[in-house]
């Protein structure tokens, strides 16, 4: 059983090579045999022609020895010449005392008058016969027939000939194309072959910082080392961003639980107080809210992309309704969304505008919609987060240099939640905006275009 594509791909270019010269040779072999019998066929006929004209002009030699002798393309030709009766009248010197078997066929042009041609055998030779009718003018011959046969075993030969040499050339062929595909594909699949053992290798270490070998030639093989890599790179970087979110988890929880162990441990020798029940507290809700967070954060990233409608100018209206500190303008526009989620995102950028802008300041929220896209912005009347700093920001744990409040995975939270909603969100100074796909209403007017934020 052929396993290796090289090994199949090499049996079916012999196979296939092996057909197509059989076929073109049968082509040949048709062609071939049909012009040899054709040929064969018109040398016939035209001594028998040359016959019958001598048996019309002058009888009297076709008795003369030698008259009748005359070869046919390089073969002899015997020769009968018949009467009426069907009786000899002469023949070719190399028929000696043998008589051509188409005894019937020369009847049959006799009785008709119309010429044909038959085979037959002597002496276990194939012979093709034509008989043709005399003129009945004079003569001996007179009214009779003449009948002209040569071997066919030249024409035989021949085709045996072609037939030998269509063979040994389509196995000819097939071995050299078989020995150049797989020639070729030895040279194409050498590169695979490092590609399997260097794959092999770093799935035996585990090291995602290993690379595959690059072949140096822009065809499949070498784009195919090429995207690889780039997959190899990517783990490498998802992996490294995984360890930062343990190493920077397991900081996060070490803090309030050492804070926690160390105030049960004042509680378990000196008894409860009201600061270290306090401290109790407010160490279990940094890491309840911790926990919240993390489970949030996984979630986002894990869940599938919301299939509900949801008006979010009412989404967010509900939201913050009864906070003074908060300012909302909001348009009418609907998406596709998970209001649990979108709820929670909005409530992460208000806290963090309440935490980092001035006290008693006011927090404006707008939603509209800019082009094609569902707006939600959030601002407050601080300085806001460093050009420098907007991209980072958004990362997990990530806090500011003066600022240590919070878990760090409130932005983390909200730039999940937009990709999972398939926007994204981004920082511009004191002003948070997430950016939402925003669903066209059919039903409005076209002469009433969508508002949009300016």
């Amino acid at each position: 059983m052929l396993r290796s594509i090289r090994s199949r791909a090499v049996v079916a270019a012999a196979l296939a090579i092996l057909l197509s010269v059989v076929t073109l040779g049968i082509g040949v072999d048709v062609v071939v045999g049909r012009h040899l019998h054709r040929s064969l066929d018109a040398s016939l006929r035209r001594r028998a022609v040359a016959v019958a004209q001598l048996s019309a002009s002058a009888p009297a030699l076709l008795t003369t020895p030698a008259a009748l002798e005359a070869p046919i393309g390089g073969t002899d030709a015997s020769v009968e010449v018949l009467d009426r009766r069907g009786n000899l009248v002469a023949r070719s010197l190399g028929l000696g005392g043998r008589v051509l078997p188409a005894a019937d066929l020369v009847n049959r042009v006799i009785a008709t008058g119309r010429p044909a041609y038959g085979n037959g055998l002597d002496a276990g030779e194939g012979l093709r016969i034509y008989v043709a009718p005399l003129a009945d003018i004079r003569g001996a011959a007179s009214g009779g027939a003449v009948a002209v046969a040569a071997s066919t075993t030249d024409v035989a030969e021949t085709i045996h000939a072609l037939h030998v040499g269509v063979v040994l050339s389509a196995l000819a062929a097939a071995v050299a194309g078989a020995a150049a595909v797989a020639l070729l594909l030895g040279r194409a699949f050498r590169p695979l072959g490092r590609l399997a053992t260097a794959a092999g290798e770093i799935g035996r270490t585990g090291d995602s910082g290993r690379r595959l070998p690059e072949t140096g030639v822009d065809d499949e093989v070498g784009r195919l080392a090429a995207t690889l890599n780039e997959m190899l790179g990517s783990l490498e970087r998802s992996r490294e961003a995984e360890r930062r979110f343990v190493a920077d988890a397991s900081h996060e929880l070490r803090t309030p639980l050492t804070a926690l162990r160390g105030n049960v441990e004042f509680l378990a020798r000196h008894g409860a107080t009201p600061a270290v029940v306090a401290d109790l507290e407010r160490d279990a809700s940094r890491l309840a809210r911790l926990a919240d967070d993390l489970i949030a954060v996984s979630r986002e990233e894990a869940a599938a992309p919301p299939t509900t409608e949801v008006e979010l100018d009412e989404l967010v209206e509900a939201a913050v309704s009864g906070d003074p500190r908060v300012r909302v303008e909001a348009l009418p526009v609907r998406v596709l969304g998970d209001p649990a989620a979108l709820e929670r995102a909005l409530a992460n950028l208000v806290q963090n505008a309440a935490l980092h802008g001035p006290a008693g300041g006011l927090i404006t929220v707008s939603v509209g919609q800019k082009g094609a896209a569902a707006v939600v912005s959030v601002a407050d009347e601080g300085s806001g987060i460093a050009p420098a700093d907007a991209e980072r920001a958004f990362e997990r744990f990530w806090r500011s240099s003066h600022d240590d409040s919070g878990s760090g995975l409130g932005l983390a939270i909200v730039r999940a939640t937009a990709e999972r909603h398939g926007g994204r969100a981004y920082a511009e100074g004191s002003c948070v905006t997430i950016e939402l796909p925003a669903l066209r209403d059919l039903s409005r007017s076209v002469a009433t275009p969508d508002r949009e934020l300016p």
